[in-house]
């Protein structure tokens, strides 16, 4: 039984509720005191919000399951203001209590990229990572070896580093600092015959961890997911932080821009006119069946719009982006429609432009299809006085 059910009577659950049970009372819960349907709510939100991040989180409910409040409060949070807020009010009392405390010194952070699918931060993903990691030796406690008998390095009197002087010129001396061979920088030395069998003098050994990422719905490219601690274990500081750092991988349809999916999508001149239907699979499994009107025209580049099918906001369990689609005409082949058919297409038509009144010293050109790439005196090419090379290899001839 916890030493603290505090945050399960927020969600209104017991302390044996399962996953898919706490995620229930928090969707319903968040619906009915949403600050946007009730703006005197937002404390109450606020206190959902924070119970459902810390018991959704199979390490951080663990430790508040045998350690109760204080077990969170040792063990730190993100959250800055927001988690010092929720604390007081919850609980009574500031995140580190009324002064603070000091943090030790820390070891170095670790990073881990991990590659995910548009579909993963669409819906939400827990997977496993496997790591290795450094872990204080627990048969020598991390000392190296036998009690008493890890001796400060006589060489660099325990800092590990050794200092030269080098002169370089009449009143120029160069510092240069190296690490010590003898303690390889450790700043101790321990015989070999007193070295811990198990380290063999390193005080830390090699161990396997299995970290569960929970990726939230709505979650983007290149977010951070922090494990506090979980970093390499070194004697006398406290361990760093294991950083997952969510890698997208590119999408065959669609595009993300902040919370809104964007894709493109090819339709005939005739869908263009008439209308269409347009069946769509979304990053969730549905089927989303778009009709557009006839009469409506869609011109060529336009963009469409699907309210709240874009991707879910990470911040508001109910609100999503909207789904754009840009849209690209396939017109008909050069003489794929009969003679007779343009005919009637053109009485179908809206009627052409009136050509205006012609001189009687007027021209009549062919137009032809032209490579503006090969054709020098386009697109930043240079004119050429040879006549031949104006001339023709961008053009090419049309063939009745």
């Amino acid at each position: 039984m916890p030493v603290d059910t505090k945050l399960y009577d927020i969600l209104g659950v017991t302390p044996t509720a399962s996953d898919s049970e706490l995620k229930k009372a928090y969707r319903k819960l968040a619906k009915e005191y949403h600050p946007d349907k009730n703006p005197d709510a937002g404390d109450k939100f606020k206190e959902i919000s924070f119970a459902y991040e810390i018991l959704s989180n199979k390490d951080k409910r663990n430790i508040y399951d045998r350690y109760g409040q204080k077990g969170l409060q040792e063990g730190g949070r993100d959250g800055g203001s927001f988690g010092e807020d929720i604390f007081s009010h919850i609980f009574g009392g500031g995140l580190f209590g009324g002064g603070g405390r000091r943090r030790a010194r820390r070891g170095e952070d670790t990073v881990h990229p991990l590659r995910v699918t548009l579909e993963d931060l669409y819906n939400g993903k827990d997977t496993k990572l496997q790591m290795t990691k450094n872990v204080i030796c627990s048969q020598c406690d991390g000392n190296g070896g036998k009690s008493g008998k890890v001796q400060t390095c006589s060489d660099c009197n325990g800092r590990g580093v050794k200092v030269t002087l080098r002169q370089l010129g009449p009143g120029l001396v160069q510092q240069l600092q190296t690490t010590c061979p003898e303690c390889h920088g450790e700043g101790e030395t321990i015989k070999e015959k007193d070295r811990c069998p198990k380290c063999k003098g390193k005080k830390v050994i090699k161990e396997t961890k299995i970290l569960e990422v929970h990726i939230d719905r709505g979650m983007r490219h290149e977010q951070k997911i922090t494990f506090h601690g979980e970093g390499d274990q070194t004697p006398g500081l406290e361990p760093g932080d294991v950083i997952i750092i969510l890698q997208q991988k590119e999408h065959e349809i669609f595009q993300r821009h902040g919370n809104d999916l964007l894709m493109e999508h090819k339709i005939k001149l005739c869908e263009a006119l008439c209308g269409f239907q347009l069946v769509i699979k979304h990053l969730d499994g549905r089927q989303l069946l778009i009709s557009h009107n006839k009469g409506q025209v869609i011109e060529p580049g336009c963009v469409r719009g699907v309210v709240n099918e874009g991707m879910p906001h990470p911040k508001r369990a109910f609100d999503r982006g909207n789904l754009y689609i840009k849209f690209t005409l396939e017109f008909p082949k050069d003489n794929e429609i009969s003679a007779k058919n343009l005919k009637t297409l053109e009485s179908l038509l809206p009627p052409r432009s009136k050509l205006p009144k012609l001189s009687d010293e007027h021209e009549e050109v062919d137009l032809i299809d032209i490579d503006p790439e090969s054709n020098s005196g386009y697109y930043g090419h240079e004119d050429s006085d040879d006549e031949h090379e104006r001339g023709g290899p961008g053009v090419q001839c049309a063939t009745n």
